[in-house]
């Protein structure tokens, strides 16, 4: 058994080193760092492993990139039990010995507690995970905790903030911590697509949970899943008529132009109106 594992691990490992996902996943991966400036000298990083395919398949990527050592860096593999069943728990701990990843486990009772909100729990759920995977990264003396974001994240989050929030934001390849000096969140994962995603848990015969919530579970209508899931729909009608639709929304955020906003707020959280310095040009 022990032998089958190393063996779906170095399968795993090979086709991202030079097989059929370096270039569609860890070529990508390895820009987003570059290109964000996401890793830098002695950074010690959480890897935050959720137990879905994203934070799986980064785990790998990190290591990965940790064999060509061109910056020193550490790494944690850290695993938050929010309060999964049984049955998840255990495909967790199979997948990270199948995958050869040694990881630290801590536990709360987030589920529990969610599971006593009627508005917004996964909005509430999702705060509640970053506050507790900053705190215990901190106590393993890390500096970074690295999230499992994609690029579909990514320009999904662009949609649903201007239909159903009413503003222009992006999902941030990085930032640092309000609530925890001295922290940072990093997604080197920004650039890897969805599919391709897919195509490699599928390509190695891998299965992993999904939200693993039961309150989830039992109310399919959550208000963020649905909005979310409305808005993957609309941006695969979109691209029937257009297949740069996806990158078209990725760009408008690397393309504002500030003249033509009638209002926008800056890093300082000041308002500034086009009306500001609107005068006759002579």
């Amino acid at each position: 058994m022990e032998k089958e594992f190393a063996t779906k691990a170095e399968e795993v490992e090979s086709s991202l080193r030079k097989g059929s996902f370096h270039k569609t996943i860890f070529a990508k991966f390895c820009r987003a760092i570059n290109e964000y400036n996401l890793i830098q000298p002695h950074d010690k990083i959480a890897v935050c492993i959720s137990g879905g395919k994203d934070s799986m398949l980064m785990a790998k990527l990190f290591q990965e990139l940790k064999r060509h050592n061109k910056i020193p860096f550490e790494l944690v593999f850290l695993v938050m039990d929010p309060g999964y069943s049984p049955a998840n728990r255990q495909l967790i701990e199979n997948n990270l010995k199948l995958l050869n990843i040694p990881a630290t486990f801590f536990t709360t009772e987030i589920f529990a507690n969610v599971a006593q909100v009627e508005k917004s729990p996964c909005y509430l759920c999702a705060r509640m995970r970053r506050g507790h995977l900053y705190h215990q990264a901190q106590l393993l003396g890390c500096n970074k905790i690295a999230l499992g974001h994609h690029y579909d994240d990514v320009i999904e989050t662009i949609l649903m903030g201007m239909l159903y929030g009413g503003q222009v934001q992006t999902m941030m390849p990085k930032l640092y911590s309000r609530n925890f000096p001295g922290m940072e969140l990093i997604r080197p994962m920004y650039l890897v697509r969805e599919q391709d995603i897919l195509h490699w848990r599928d390509t190695h015969q891998l299965t992993f949970i999904q939200c693993a919530c039961k309150f989830t579970a039992d109310n399919a209508h959550d208000e963020h899943n649905s909005k979310r899931k409305s808005v993957k729909q609309l941006i695969a009608q979109l691209k029937q008529n257009d297949p740069q639709i996806e990158r078209n929304i990725f760009r408008s955020m690397e393309n504002v132009n500030l003249a033509t906003v009638i209002t926008y707020k800056d890093k300082d959280g000041n308002y500034h109106n086009f009306q500001d310095d609107y005068h006759p040009k002579h």
